[in-house]
């Protein structure tokens, strides 16, 4: 099946819903259960009531594709320094009100989805451009759960791997069946507290915190977590101490945390930015807990943005942004000591660097 350009949005059956009794269709793909009528879109905008059932309407078209580096997801112990080529659609299950991508999270308009691929372009594409990895980013791959996996099997029979980067915001058999199809993720774990999620992202903090916890306990995925600190709403030592004991505790040590700086935006232009002081506490803080691989992001800090041996403290990939230096890693463990580092690794790094490369596809 190939789309032809401008053509009206093909609708995909999906799995996840049930009829009510006064005849709605409530979709079951994630906690927000949208209870729809014939013709009405549910929030994510992508997925809509069409003929009694759940329909997805965004499948095989994208808000664009671009070729990364991994470490953008960011994916800092998964085949570093090598090219994963990203791609969204549009709409989403929150309702973020710092959204840093919400020209295409929060569009509802089926043009923001100029760039069009099938499952087999993209994983051919990636593979002819030398990519490890296809990332589903930019706004959430739940709900386009159905051309995600597809992406992904198609990826999987040329040797890609699919990373998913997502707010983990998921019923328990959906979250089951996507991540059967993926081999690395970023959750974004954003905040500790249901107050937070429900005033200031419309969601509930609990599904994500069980997003975490099937995907340490249930699955092979190899992830990381990411929080955007937002000053005076997610910031505080006491909030950040409970976050990163509760990932120790429940998730293990090894589980990277990244701890990015917030810029105003969408309809929080009234919150400063986040100071780079904020970020270097934030991981302080997790280190103390005993998370052993923390990170700060959007801010020029090598310290922050370095991975550094857990246990004889010395420097084992040093970046400067997206940029790999000093590599001491050999046999995915410490070569001055040899501790394993956990993640997913190669004995050289890849060479991609900086470079952001946008991509068309051919249709």
């Amino acid at each position: 099946m190939l789309l032809a350009k401008g053509a009206a949005p093909v609708y995909v059956p999906t799995r996840y819903w049930h009829t009510l009794e006064d005849g709605r269709i409530q979709c079951d793909l994630c906690p927000r259960a949208c209870k729809l009528r014939e013709g009405q879109q549910g929030l994510c905008f992508v997925r809509a009531c069409h003929d009694k059932q759940i329909v997805l309407t965004s499948y095989g078209r994208s808000s664009g594709f671009c070729i990364d580096p991994i470490e953008k997801k960011p994916l800092n112990h998964f085949y570093p320094g090598t090219p994963v080529l990203s791609f969204g659609t549009a709409g989403c299950n929150l309702a973020c009100k710092f959204c840093q991508n919400w020209d295409m999270s929060k569009s509802r308009e089926m043009d923001t989805l100029a760039d069009q691929a099938m499952p087999e372009q993209l994983a051919l594409a990636a593979k002819k451009m030398g990519c490890y990895s296809m990332a589903f980013t930019y706004n959430d791959p739940v709900i386009f759960h159905e051309y995600a996996i597809d992406v992904a099997s198609a990826g999987h029979e040329l040797g890609v791997k699919s990373v998913a980067v997502s707010a983990g915001y998921v019923c328990d058999k959906p979250r089951q069946e996507f991540y059967r199809h993926m081999d690395a993720a970023n959750i974004d774990l954003k905040a500790f507290t249901e107050s937070f999620y429900k005033k200031i992202c419309g969601g509930s903090l609990q599904p994500v915190l069980e997003t975490l916890k099937y995907l340490k306990h249930e699955t092979s995925v190899w992830f990381e977590i990411t929080t955007l600190l937002i000053p005076g709403e997610n910031d505080s030592d006491e909030e950040l101490d409970r976050m990163t004991a509760w990932v120790v505790e429940e998730l293990g040590p090894d589980v990277p945390m990244h701890f990015t700086a917030f810029h105003p935006d969408w309809k929080m232009l009234d919150h400063p930015l986040t100071s780079p002081d904020t970020l270097s506490n934030a991981r302080r803080i997790a280190l103390g807990n005993g998370v052993r691989y923390a990170y700060t992001g959007n801010v020029h800090d090598s310290e922050g943005d370095s991975t550094w041996c857990h246990q004889c403290k010395q420097l084992l990939i040093e970046r400067d942004w997206y940029q790999l230096g000093n590599w001491q890693v050999k046999g995915a463990a410490c070569r001055y000591c040899g501790e394993k580092l956990a993640g997913v690794f190669e004995d050289r790094p890849g060479q991609w660097g900086s470079k952001r490369i946008p991509v068309r596809m051919k249709y």
